[in-house]
């Protein structure tokens, strides 16, 4: 069983940054992070192949957001710069079901807690 603890979320003013983190207890596939904002459908923001030399995003964090892992620390990173309003959220780190990345949610077998971002205008 793989066990995604998240963190880095907060506060931040509109243009600025945070980086999230997502400790993984046991090996993974491919990993990725998903956001919710009440109302709305859970959607995808980024992804990242096994070994990490495949990265997929999303349009409205494309040159944003940079995905990223660190295998020898079990450790996925979203870097988050140029932060909107719109970008407030929970974010959710994801264990993909193959080493493939993918953007649907159900290619995805295992979710951490979530981190709320909140960006102020």
């Amino acid at each position: 069983q793989v066990q995604l603890v998240e963190s880095g979320g907060g506060l931040v003013q509109a243009g600025g940054s945070l980086r999230l983190s997502c400790a993984a207890s046991g090996t993974w596939n491919a990993m990725g992070w998903f956001r919710h904002t009440p109302g709305k459908e859970r959607e995808f923001v980024a992804t990242i192949s096994g070994g990490g030399g495949i990265t997929y995003y999303a349009d409205s964090v494309k040159g944003r957001f940079i995905i990223s892992k660190d295998n020898s620390k079990n450790t996925v990173y979203l870097q988050m710069n140029s932060l909107k309003p719109e970008d407030t959220a929970v974010y959710y780190c994801a264990g993909g079901r193959s080493d493939w990345p993918e953007r649907l949610a159900t290619a995805y077998k295992y979710w951490g807690q979530g981190t709320q971002v909140t960006v102020s205008s």
